[in-house]
């Protein structure tokens, strides 16, 4: 695992708490997201014109990756509604890593050492037990358990598709962009038919900050898929989950949130595992 890797993952886990504590803080899930992603796809399609279409190899992983992308955000959108987002938020991508582990090595022959097993073990066990530092876990209602669930799955699914795409492509920042630009079409079709005018509206008056998280919520995810063409998925996968733990950080220095024993205890673990990752997976 080099510094580049770790560096192109932690700016995109930074990027990736910005954009999501923008989402927390806006209007509803949907029109937010979509909202974003007309900013990407609108840059996307400045650069794709300098960039070679890509080839035929990376389109049947584009096309499925598009399709799970936005089911992705419809699974998001409705754990965000049925649940805490303190405690759902935390679960979906603490449990992605493992999954993307386990899927690498069974499409991918990606298999890890012991040392990167256990470094992403710790990752993931210091992100999922922040949905565990209130006492109200306990009634957490089952359906945000299950969308929580069922976002971490499709997470692994994007990730590793990602990964494989990104390999097969020949070239990488192709195969990024046409991703973002393919997945405005389904889910900006969708708010075209039902929300027209309440989307419109929403980013006429959010203008400036609907810019500002379209350019952090491509740039981060971009990264992470560059950095998969480095390095192993899952590796990549736990690194950008540290998300959870800047996003814990962004609420403490400017939404005055106490970090908390149980936040100390997230960041210690998660600390733990990526310098088992760095230092002791070889």
């Amino acid at each position: 695992m080099t510094p580049l890797l770790i560096g192109l993952v932690l700016t995109a886990a930074v990027l990736h708490a910005v954009w999501n504590a923008m989402i927390k803080s806006g209007g509803t899930p949907e029109i937010t997201i979509a909202s974003y992603h007309v900013v990407g796809s609108l840059v996307c399609i400045v650069l794709a014109v300098f960039l070679p279409f890509p080839n035929l190899a990376a389109w049947p992983i584009l096309i499925g990756s598009m399709a799970v992308h936005n089911l992705y955000y419809f699974a998001l959108a409705r754990a965000y509604r049925a649940g805490d987002l303190s405690q759902v938020y935390p679960l979906f991508r603490g449990v992605a890593p493992v999954l993307v582990a386990c899927g690498a090595a069974v499409v991918a022959d990606e298999y890890l050492t012991l040392g990167t097993v256990v470094g992403i073990v710790c990752i993931s066990l210091g992100v999922i037990s922040l949905a565990f530092r209130t006492a109200a876990f306990g009634v957490m209602p089952r359906a945000a358990v299950a969308w929580a669930t069922t976002t971490g799955i499709l997470i692994a699914t994007y990730t590793v598709l990602d990964g494989l795409g990104v390999r097969a492509s020949t070239n990488e920042l192709s195969f990024i962009v046409w991703l973002f630009i393919l997945e405005l079409v389904p889910i900006g079709t969708i708010m075209l038919a039902t929300r027209r005018t309440e989307w419109f509206d929403y980013m006429r008056a959010n203008r400036w900050k609907v810019v500002f998280g379209g350019v952090a919520s491509s740039t981060a995810y971009g990264l992470v898929i560059y950095a998969m063409s480095l390095g192993a998925m899952a590796v990549v996968s736990s690194l950008r989950e540290t998300s959870v733990i800047f996003a814990a950080i962004i609420g403490t220095l400017f939404l005055r949130e106490q970090f908390g024993a149980a936040r100390i205890r997230a960041a210690t673990l998660v600390a733990i595992g990526i310098v088992i990752m760095r230092w002791l997976s070889t």
